[in-house]
């Protein structure tokens, strides 16, 4: 009797793992089949510039699917992290155009401001109890309004920053490795992934993570203020969001206060066919990163053969309608 007790947590963590381990693999396959797909429909897809367009377009999208993997991790979902994305971006703006500050400091206030926007969200669902899908769509529209109110609805430019476009742009790799020319925004998605997954998987915080979302009630229950670790985590996920906002502004070398819409739903999209559960309590920032993989292979293919930015809509709607039944499938066979 004792021997069987002992062993049900780890037959349990055994099921999930593998699990989650089949969902990767299927998403890694599917990967593969749009690769070569679109290969074989275009010629100019496997092009070397196309292939390190496609990264490029990952590398915020990915830093978004992290941040969102963290908090749908513990049940929850965030659906304020495209128009946060784009006020930490503003911000950065405001601190290096309009204040003409240093370079490392518009970064730390990109970083700290998507902090800080997280941990209100945070806030609103552990403290006030409200729904995570209605606090974070409130935050979604209380930023897209800040936006556009500090910017006075216009672009900021970083002309004036010097260096502040090579923080995505730019290739250190490419400096010291001609022949490989990946931007720093992929590497920098790749160092965000990296410290996240060990957060999510070896540290006190990652556990309480998976904690919350698998049964929060008895985590509560056995003394763990539960409140104080999902607002750490909100906070988490909108610092990663932050560092999403200076990539996608020294990418266009601009802050688009107009721009942040629609990034959500392709960040959620991504970390559901990535094989996180929507329920919460499963998931895996590898997963998260070959879903925004397929997402940005799936747009970059579609736009090679010149299909309509129409159509191209149409299908990542079909894409996460999709993902969310094969995550509805997967809890069903689970139980």
């Amino acid at each position: 009797m004792t021997t069987t007790t002992a062993n049900t947590p780890q037959t349990m963590l055994s099921r999930i793992i593998a699990a989650g381990t089949h969902q990767r693999v299927l998403a890694f396959a599917s990967l593969v089949v749009l690769l070569i797909g679109f290969s074989i429909a275009s010629p100019n897809f496997m092009q070397t510039s196309n292939m390190i367009a496609i990264l490029q377009a990952t590398s915020v999208n990915g830093v978004l699917a992290v941040a969102v993997t963290l908090v749908i991790i513990t049940g929850g979902i965030d659906l304020s992290v495209g128009t946060m994305m784009t006020f930490c971006a503003v911000i950065t703006g405001v601190v290096l155009t309009y204040a003409g500050m240093p370079l490392l400091l518009g970064v730390f206030a990109a970083i700290a401001t998507g902090a800080l926007c997280g941990s209100m969200s945070g806030t609103f669902v552990a403290k006030m109890k409200i729904p995570p899908f209605i606090a974070t769509l409130g935050m979604m529209l209380i930023l897209k309004g800040l936006s556009l109110v500090i910017s006075g609805t216009r672009p900021i430019y970083f002309n004036d920053t010097p260096g502040f476009s090579l923080i995505s742009r730019g290739s250190i790799i490419g400096d010291i490795f001609p022949a490989m020319p990946i931007p720093n925004g992929v590497l920098i998605l790749f160092i965000v992934a990296g410290v996240t997954a060990y957060i999510l998987n070896r540290t006190v915080l990652g556990r309480y993570c998976f904690a919350l979302g698998s049964n929060e009630e008895s985590v509560r229950l056995s003394g763990v203020n539960t409140d104080r670790w999902k607002i750490a985590i909100y906070a988490l996920a909108g610092g990663i969001v932050g560092i999403a906002g200076l990539l996608i502004a020294s990418r266009l070398n601009s802050a688009q206060p107009a721009l942040g819409l629609g990034y959500e739903l392709e960040a959620i999209a991504a970390v559901v066919i990535g094989g996180t559960s929507l329920s919460g309590g499963r998931g895996s920032i590898l997963g998260s990163l070959i879903g925004a993989l397929i997402m940005a292979v799936l747009t970059n293919g579609l736009r090679v053969l010149s299909v309509a930015q129409e159509w191209q809509t149409v299908v990542t709607g079909a894409i996460i309608i999709l993902a969310v039944y094969a995550d509805m499938m997967r809890r069903k066979g689970a139980s």
